[in-house]
């Protein structure tokens, strides 16, 4: 089994249990290294920002950000490390379930660690049941790449929150056309999220860019744990991290720093998608049948860092 590991901020992991949790990354719903690129009528509810590029790494917003934008600056380098941290954590994690080589599509699974040695597929509707446990988590560790077929979905049931669903990825995510996701994406490389797609949680890109068009991008806030027994964190010397994989990258940090903003918290999904946000997501996406001067209030204001 082949993961890319990342020692970030002097962690590295050894064998008490440890938790995964996002920090100051948790108010970013998009995160890049190198870019972020919009093309079309995106809504992104919460910050965005790049590092170690700056503000002209980012593009095609405003308009649809409620969220302040930051490029090479100490928010957005203190969110990467966190974010970078979060990915180390969870790849500490011992797995519950090796699922390499099925599709997640048609599944209904429990809170729990579950394992693709290489790449994983959703096509159609993978369900996460909860059970009624309000702090049921999942981490999904994918050996490479993700990717999810035209119109599939993650459907949150029985108090399932997309805060506490993690997708550590080992290269690339790539989202399809009209997919409904749920969790929060941490990319080794890139993810790609294409037209009309919406995601309940945060997309985080260590190594390179994320790629938007014309999606919702709904952030959630809060505490989001997951508890290991395989490994633990051991500080060192050295703020300096380095990425391990085919390719061999440096990310620095140095920079502490607290990010706040108003608590915002996840929807806990009894069905595919709230009857509030899946008409949403119907009056936007029919937002490019009409002239500009027909669309409705979103009710989204661009606030410029």
């Amino acid at each position: 089994m082949r993961y890319a590991a990342i020692l970030m901020g002097g962690l590295i992991l050894s064998a008490e249990a440890q938790q995964v949790g996002l920090g100051s990354a948790a108010p970013f719903s998009v995160l890049a290294a190198t870019t972020i690129t919009n093309t079309g009528l995106t809504v992104v509810a919460g910050q965005l920002g790049v590092f170690p590029n700056g503000l002209t790494s980012i593009t095609g917003f405003p308009p649809g950000i409620s969220g302040d934008k930051h490029g090479a600056d100490a928010a957005a380098q203190q969110a990467k490390a966190d974010a970078t941290t979060a990915y180390n954590q969870a790849v500490g994690l011992a797995s519950t379930q090796a699922l390499t080589g099925q599709d997640l599509g048609g599944m209904t699974l429990a809170p729990g660690v579950y394992t693709f040695t290489s790449s994983a597929q959703l096509t159609g509707i993978l369900t996460l049941d909860a059970q009624g446990d309000p702090n049921a988590q999942w981490v999904f560790q994918i050996g490479s790449t993700i990717t999810t077929a035209s119109a599939s979905s993650v459907l949150l049931i029985n108090g399932a929150n997309a805060c506490n669903v993690f997708w550590q990825v080992g290269s690339s995510a790539t989202l399809g056309t009209g997919t409904i996701f749920a969790g929060n994406i941490i990319a080794f490389t890139s993810i790609t999220v294409t037209t009309g797609t919406s995601v309940n949680g945060g997309l985080y890109a260590l190594g390179a860019a994320v790629t938007l068009d014309t999606n919702i991008i709904t952030q959630c806030q809060g505490s989001v744990v997951v508890t290991s027994t395989s490994r633990t964190a051991t500080p060192t010397a050295t703020p300096t991290a380095t990425i391990t994989s085919p390719t061999t990258s440096t990310i620095t940090s140095t920079t502490t720093v607290v990010v706040t903003q108003p608590h915002r918290h996840c929807n806990n999904h009894e069905d595919h998608i709230n009857p509030v946000h899946h008409l949403y997501i119907n009056q936007y996406i029919d937002l490019n049948k009409v002239p500009h001067d027909d669309m409705p209030d979103t009710g989204m204001h661009d606030q410029k860092s």
